[in-house]
């Protein structure tokens, strides 16, 4: 039998919190996970710094991409049986589709690095494209073993990720609004944080699922499913990902890294200030130089280990924010909004005064997301609509049928927030710093900005 078609002698299964088992049944799969690429992601946090607020947070990219890949194993099961294709060209489900979708479900997130979105903003790094590059680099053990498949079979498993994948039943049930990521990823953030916020029925949304010509569809039958869905989603952004302080430590964790970038470019410059200890695994980043094997080199627990190092640097900015980020030390925080932004210079100069550097101690932070959004071309990204199937098989888009989803339909979620050392909350009595955290809180009530009249406007 050829390497696409293998099967295991006997279906192996991993425990899982979530799904209960993830079954695996292909040679080809079992090999990906075995590989030094998939496995690094054991390595690397699911929720980066949200470990910090909700303490259960310790899931791995690993284990979601697992879930992920056993998601969309259960749907190309349901629509092999429940909607085969009898004819070509007739919108239902072609089976040969199943390998390319399970090793793109699978390896998704392949790409994504060290504490990965925070990495990202101070390297220009984009977890996205080094996925394409890890699946299609031949020096790369991912690739040797989906070149066993075809030649070819690397680049058709990087297209589905990049949404260039001729089947968009493929591309949409990998990624869209409700697609096999999300769906994992809410139920297992919402066990490892320890809420109820990403709860859902999974097992009636995969019933409802069905192909057609142009992606996937919702039987309108399950349209309650569908809404919860969106909700819970809704709800995981404000009560989870957009938590205050884990976007503090975020922003700490941002500063350490360019204060670090900064104080190594400089070496790099200046023999006069050249460092006793050299964080290689990190040079090829601040030197601008990095290959893909330099960014695999990096885990969690590598910059963790760097960040141990640098909390006895003589550098005192990269030796506070260590401290700050290894013991959970965050920023506190203000939202304004447009009309109060205009005070931002004053309370950094308040902030300079009290002996903080206002570029390593400040940061202004947005966390926006669109719970759902109907689709619209004219964006740079338009999303893949969630279109429901009616009896007689014609289609209708969610927000027209659903008054609970019209109601949040591009409308955005979240705030913008300015982060701030905690001291400038002190209450301290002392001569010198009284008066700066007594003007600097007359600006703040209830963690809101207000503006010259009082107000929040």
């Amino acid at each position: 039998m050829d390497y696409r078609n293998k099967l295991l002698p006997m279906e192996k299964v991993f425990r899982d919190p979530v799904h209960n088992y993830v079954y695996v049944q292909n040679q080809v799969i079992l090999d990906l996970i075995n590989t030094k690429e998939f496995q690094r992601l054991r390595r690397i946090h699911q929720l980066g710094t949200t470990s910090l607020v909700f303490h259960g947070a310790e899931h791995t990219r690993f284990s979601h991409s697992l879930g992920c890949y056993e998601v969309a194993r259960r749907i190309c099961d349901s629509f092999e049986r429940n909607y085969p294709s009898k004819t070509p060209g007739d919108g239902l489900w072609d089976n040969s589709e199943r390998l390319v979708t399970l090793c793109a479900a699978l390896l998704h997130d392949i790409g994504h690095g060290a504490y990965s979105h925070t990495f990202e903003h101070i390297f220009h790094t984009d977890h996205e494209s080094y996925t394409e590059h890890i699946i299609t680099d031949p020096e790369t053990e991912v690739n040797q073993v989906l070149r066993r498949v075809s030649p070819k079979f690397p680049s058709e498993v990087a297209s589905v990720i990049s949404h260039k994948y001729p089947n968009p039943q493929v591309v949409q049930m990998i990624s869209s609004q409700i697609d096999a990521d999300r769906m994992d990823y809410l139920l297992r953030d919402s066990y490892y944080t320890g809420t109820n916020y990403g709860t859902f029925d999974l097992t009636r949304i995969l019933r409802v699922m069905r192909p057609y010509k142009d992606g996937i569809a919702f039987s309108i039958s399950g349209i309650h499913a569908v809404e919860d869905f969106i909700v819970s989603r809704f709800q995981m952004y404000l009560q989870v990902y957009f938590h205050p302080v884990s976007r503090s430590m975020e922003m700490i964790l941002s500063h350490l890294l360019q204060r670090a970038n900064e104080i190594y470019g400089d070496a790099t410059n200046d023999n006069s200030k050249q460092r006793d200890f050299i964080p290689y695994f990190l040079m090829p980043f601040f030197n601008h130089n990095a290959t893909v094997a330099d960014y695999l080199r990096l885990d969690d627990g590598v910059l963790n280990t760097y960040f141990q190092q640098w909390e006895d640097d003589k550098d005192p900015v990269l030796n506070d924010l260590s401290n700050r980020f290894l013991n959970r030390i965050p920023l506190k925080s203000v939202r304004f909004t447009r009309e109060t932004e205009y005070l931002l210079p004053e309370l950094r100069s308040l902030i300079e005064k009290a002996g903080f550097n206002s570029t390593y101690y400040t940061a202004i932070n947005n966390s926006y997301d669109l719970p759902y959004d109907a689709y619209d071309p004219s964006t740079t990204k338009p999303r893949t609509q969630i279109e429901l199937m009616q009896h007689d098989g014609s289609l209708v888009e969610l927000s027209t049928v659903s008054a609970l989803v019209a109601a949040i339909t591009g409308r955005v979620s979240g705030d913008e927030r300015f982060f701030f050392p905690k001291k400038m909350l002190s209450e301290d009595d002392s001569e010198l710093f009284h008066p700066i955290y007594k003007e600097f809180q007359s600006y703040i009530k209830n963690g809101i900005l207000l503006d010259a009249k009082g107000g929040q406007r």
